[in-house]
């Protein structure tokens, strides 16, 4: 009997950090006022294979299966679907609307380090904002978000509408513009060289190819790209500006870098996208990423006319894991063990609901062993208090309280025990 591969199990200090990382994030979009959504995670096969959806690489990795009524079915690969399901079956949401959702994906792909066919995703959205504050906010909630799980991070941005602008202007044919997009998203990835091999078996015109090398070689600045008289009116440059202008107002722009080659692999950014990177350059793979696709919700329910402008982001959650799954987690211990000495289990679950009630992490332990054992296996592993209860402490509704870090026991009435612990003298 094994897991099926590319699957795990979650448990013990494993499953404290996830549900550390889950918690503190949950904390972040709720001081937003971002609603909690729940989507199914079994859709319609047209659904997760429509044309808008994720492209065929992940449409290749998609659970199919059928049910007793012969229904063709998916297991969803990730939330934005279904989340732009439930916005088109739901017209009557006051807009704008704000969500998150934190869920099990699921893609049947090859099994490497950082891919597996169930992880966990977690996205937040808004739809009905139209403007770049909308974009901004999300940045703002980013950088909240990684500060307290204190990893820095740096924010790279920017449009896919302005970059169209930049192909555009330099000849690339409208055809040939997303994949010359998904090859200089590559930069960081295989460097300036085979970003130029691959640009040349584009079948590009020669004097094109040149330009974007060229482009590529000379990186300009964000200044001298917007500042291009050929640009300048563009609707893309005008977003950009825009953002720019919130993120220099926010006095973010430390952390929130434009990024001329950036585009993201998804075909449905309409406009602004962006990605998370570890700042100490230690951890390679993305710690989150998103933008704005404003045509999703209005093409699912084949009304394209109607504008559901929506900004999404979503956290890499398995990769933000791995990052801090060696730390030490403050809360990850009970505050206290209780160990019944003698016959006195009855007594000790009183107790230990007494605490329990009070707020007070709690483990009892009733495994019968020798009482030194017990206090120095519990004193290595950092536990601060011991609640020890015989049936002559239980007669007087009292207990030993012992403090391991300071060495010193004290009999105490349960009520004094849990006056002390509170406040952990």
């Amino acid at each position: 009997m094994q897991n099926v591969k590319g699957t795990y199990d979650y448990f013990g200090k494993e499953q404290r950090v996830r549900r550390f990382v889950q918690s503190t994030l949950r904390e972040v979009f709720e001081a937003y006022d971002y609603d909690e959504m729940e989507s199914a995670s079994l859709n319609e096969l047209e659904l997760l294979a429509s044309k808008y959806a994720g492209g065929e690489e992940i449409l290749k990795e998609m659970y199919q299966l059928t049910d007793q009524g012969k229904r063709s079915l998916g297991l969803r690969y990730d939330l934005t679907i279904p989340f732009a399901k439930v916005m088109a079956l739901n017209p009557g949401i006051t807009l704008p609307f704000r969500r998150y959702e934190i869920g099990k994906v699921f893609r049947d792909g090859p099994v490497k380090r950082g891919r597996l066919r169930e992880f966990l995703q977690c996205d937040v959205d808004v739809v009905g904002i139209q403007g770049p504050e909308a974009e901004a906010e999300l940045m703002q909630l980013a950088i909240e978000g990684f500060r307290r799980l204190d990893i820095p991070i740096v924010i790279r941005w920017n449009n896919r509408q302005f970059l169209g602008e930049i192909l555009e202007a330099m000849g690339v044919p409208e055809d040939k513009k997303l994949t010359v997009m998904l090859t200089l998203d590559k930069m960081d990835k295989i460097g300036k060289d085979e970003v130029a091999k691959e640009l040349l078996s584009k079948g590009l015109d020669s004097a094109v190819s040149r330009s974007i090398l060229r482009w590529v070689e000379e990186n300009p600045t964000f200044e001298q790209m917007v500042e291009n008289p050929i640009l300048r009116n563009g609707t893309g440059t005008k977003e950009v500006l825009s953002l720019q202008q919130y993120v220099s107002a926010l006095e973010i722009g430390d952390i929130c870098r434009f990024d001329p080659f950036l585009s993201r692999g998804l075909s449905f950014y309409t406009g602004t996208v962006y990605e998370i990177f570890d700042a100490s350059g230690q951890f390679r793979s993305s710690l989150g990423g998103g933008g704005r696709y404003d045509k999703i919700i209005g093409q699912l329910v084949d009304r394209e006319e109607i504008n559901y402008p929506t900004v999404g982001l979503s956290f890499g959650m398995e990769s933000i894991m791995a990052m801090i799954r060696e730390r030490e987690l403050e809360n990850c211990r009970p505050d206290v063990v209780v160990i019944p000495i003698g016959g006195a289990i009855a007594d000790s679950l009183k107790v230990s609901a007494l605490l329990r009630n009070e707020g007070i992490r709690t483990r009892l332990d009733t495994r019968g062993r020798k009482l030194k054992k017990s206090i120095a296996s519990l004193a290595a592993e950092g536990i601060p208090y011991l609640v020890l209860i015989g049936e002559e402490e239980a007669a007087l509704g009292q207990v030993r309280l012992k403090d391991l870090k300071r060495n010193r026991e004290e009999i105490v009435t349960v009520q004094d025990c849990i006056w002390r612990l509170k406040i952990k003298e």
